[in-house]
């Protein structure tokens, strides 16, 4: 993605974990997928109008992330489809421990991001 749009989930995937830095606003994707997660579960349980509900739940934790820890703008506005694989992406990794070689990587192939998050503070 380096060189405009990404042609491939695989292209995106550095530049949506470039999007991630800060620990809490990944913290606040997870919990927001969880609700996403127990929501439609509970939706096929119950009653599917709940899965209306999903989105919300998801994207408002989400974006809290975004605006209050890191500051950027959701990939979600630019690329609906794929950041919500990267989310679900994001969220296995994270559960299985596996998030920092992919922080380290997305740390290199977008260092001005990664310049940017670090001259906040963050």
């Amino acid at each position: 993605m380096r060189s405009g749009r990404p042609s491939s989930y695989r292209e995106f995937w550095p530049y949506y974990v470039s999007q991630h830095l800060h620990p809490l606003n990944r913290v606040l994707h997870a919990v927001g997928t969880t609700f996403v997660i127990a929501i439609a579960a509970g939706a096929i349980l119950t009653t599917p109008v709940w899965m209306f509900a999903a989105p919300v739940a998801g994207y408002s934790f989400a974006w809290l992330g975004h605006l209050v820890f890191e500051r950027n703008r959701p990939a979600t506005f630019r690329h609906p489809v794929w950041s919500l694989m990267g989310d679900f992406h994001m969220y296995g990794l994270m559960l299985l421990g596996q998030m920092k070689p992919e922080l380290e990587y997305a740390r290199r192939m977008y260092p001005e991001t990664a310049a940017a998050f670090d001259a906040r503070g963050a």
